[in-house]
């Protein structure tokens, strides 16, 4: 009987120890949402077992002030496609379209006349999202959404999705053009920024308050913090003042962005169906 108490003791280390060796088993076993981080058996499985979403996030390669890096957009659509897809539970997040419109190359217009901006035509664009989208029906994807990180080229997003529906007219596959994700950064994120005191000075249209608070709250290596205090505002490559940024002012953003994605895609997908 003395024993007893010792074997209780043991039993419960082993069977606490077995427990976390099949936490961490699971944990390793779970699938990424992501589409290039997965085998194409375990994307084959995925689609069986009813991941019949695409998400394709669509960023830009454009320059964002002193203080921001040019791949911000990447980054961002990267990783908020990741939340919706997790909090979908049936979408898979496919590579970040990095090639986007970003207007006259020659003579250079807007973003194009500060190094490192990559500007496409808008033909060529959309023609890499309708062949991405065709790949993904190909593969057993029903649904095709595109998430468009910047302004630049929501109109395209648009016109692509549109093409694609009416190639696919009567079949069980549709391409949906997600306009709440861009739309909550210009609505309810930016009501929430005036709401903690900020103007529209400083919230600004680019490389401002909105677009640097965002960034931090999802990536702070997006951001060179010791140039941010010294931003004055409207400089070269910013529109507004960037100066009070911050992680928790963006966090508003990411909550909003996330949440009315994910409605607008239960809405559509329940749509066609």
């Amino acid at each position: 009987m003395r024993s007893l108490p010792k074997l209780r003791r043991g039993s419960r280390a082993l069977l606490g120890a077995c427990l976390l060796a099949l936490c961490a088993g699971l944990r390793a076993a779970t699938p990424s949402v992501f589409l290039e981080e997965l085998t194409w058996q375990e994307v084959h499985a995925a689609i069986q077992s009813g991941s019949t979403t695409i998400l394709i996030p669509i960023g830009g390669t454009e320059q964002n002030g002193a203080h921001m890096v040019l791949g911000k957009h990447n980054t961002r659509a990267h990783l908020l496609a990741g939340k919706i897809a997790s909090e979908l539970g049936n979408a898979i997040v496919a590579p970040v379209v990095s090639y986007t419109p970003e207007g006259r190359i020659d003579p250079p217009s807007g973003h194009m006349r500060y190094a490192g901006t990559i500007s496409i035509p808008d033909e060529a664009f959309i023609a890499v999202l309708e062949a991405a989208a065709a790949s993904f029906r190909e593969h057993g994807f029903t649904d095709v959404v595109f998430l468009g990180d910047s302004g630049n080229y929501q109109p395209q997003l648009k016109a692509a999705a549109e093409r694609l529906n009416r190639k696919w007219n009567k079949t069980r596959f549709r391409a949906h053009w997600i306009e709440a994700y861009y739309r909550a950064t210009q609505s309810t994120y930016v009501e929430s920024l005036r709401a903690k005191g900020l103007g529209p000075a400083e919230i600004g249209t680019h490389a401002a308050v909105a677009d640097t608070s965002l960034s931090l709250a999802l990536d702070p290596s997006l951001v060179r913090s010791d140039r941010v205090a010294a931003s004055a505002p409207d400089q070269a490559g910013v529109h507004g003042d960037p100066r009070r940024s911050s992680a928790a002012l963006g966090k508003a953003g990411v909550d909003a962005i996330v949440a009315q994605s994910v409605a607008a895609i239960r809405k559509a997908v329940a749509a066609r169906q």
